[in-house]
């Protein structure tokens, strides 16, 4: 790192006077130190570290910036590259690339009044042997420059996908039932028979409504709700909605209007269900692991 310093600097200031100034910092070089590094023969997995670095930064971008070591490893062995993790570690390290970091997103649902509710039919198990057995719903927040903008989201807890979504300035319009709407034709246009369903929530107003209930009813589908102020009890829809702020929201602003918002969630989405690799599906995409049936 420090001969690629001098590299770079050497034309300005001279290699001398750089090596005069690095001497008096935690990072001290000779100028024979640095000479000898330029005549040393190069390694033999130098030319090697250089191709897998163009791999790596191609993945990374491809891939909204987002991966960490452990999916480029996954998107270069799919590729049919050998590599060791930790050779992907380091090169990454080297490149100053690295994965995107989460944090917890606040709650934006509204708690519905103490009325008769639906039971907590989940209790935390998320998990789910085949498609629509067990969806999950949620919203969360974006801001922009115009104002707030809400997205809703609606998950097949099976394979991760992402089934329904919608955006809209307010809370309180048709977004989450528009979000349920998709999800019922997406899977309805391939043939799926919805009876059985189990759909999870949180106890906002918006997923107690009568509409949106109905609508539930009308597929034999079953509602299910989570405790009062748990997170834990949404914890799968809350985990997406984590990701989402990371990957797209955080790390794609500042947004100006819905508008841009709309757009970036459309392709955030379909980059999600069928491009971006998912641990706990054993790395495959949502789509893959669902044609693996």
């Amino acid at each position: 790192m420090k001969v690629a310093y001098i590299d770079q600097y050497k034309e300005t200031f001279g290699v001398q006077p750089i090596c005069d100034v690095l001497a008096e910092t935690d990072a001290p070089i000779a100028p024979s130190t640095y000479y000898a590094a330029h005549n040393r023969p190069p390694s033999a997995r130098s030319p090697r570290d250089g191709e897998l670095t163009e791999d790596i930064r191609r993945i990374h971008a491809d891939n909204y910036g987002v991966y960490g070591a452990r999916k480029v490893h996954a998107a270069l062995v799919r590729e049919g590259v050998e590599v060791a993790r930790c050779t992907v570690e380091r090169l990454m390290r080297q490149a100053g690339l690295r994965g995107v970091i989460r944090t917890r997103s606040p709650r934006t649902t509204r708690p519905a009044p103490e009325t008769d509710r639906p039971a907590d039919l989940v209790e935390r198990q998320f998990t789910a042997t085949a498609p629509n057995q067990l969806w999950v719903a949620d919203i969360t927040c974006i801001r922009t420059f115009a104002g707030r903008v809400y997205a809703a989201f609606v998950i097949d807890v099976f394979s991760r996908m992402v089934v329904g979504w919608q955006v809209a300035t307010s809370l309180y319009t048709d977004l989450a039932p528009d979000a349920l709407e998709m999800a019922i034709w997406r899977r309805w246009h391939t043939g799926a028979d919805l009876a059985g369903l189990t759909h999870h929530s949180d106890r906002g107003v918006q997923y107690r409504a009568i509409r949106y209930t109905e609508r539930l009813a009308d597929k034999a589908a079953v509602a299910s709700v989570g405790s009062k102020g748990d997170s834990y009890d949404n914890a799968l829809a809350e985990a997406f909605n984590s990701l989402f702020k990371a990957e797209l929201i955080r790390n794609k602003g500042p947004w100006t209007s819905i508008n841009d918002v709309e757009i970036a969630v459309a392709e955030y989405v379909d980059w999600f269900n069928q491009r971006r690799l998912h641990g706990e599906l054993r790395h495959v995409t949502p789509a893959e692991f669902e044609a693996g049936l």
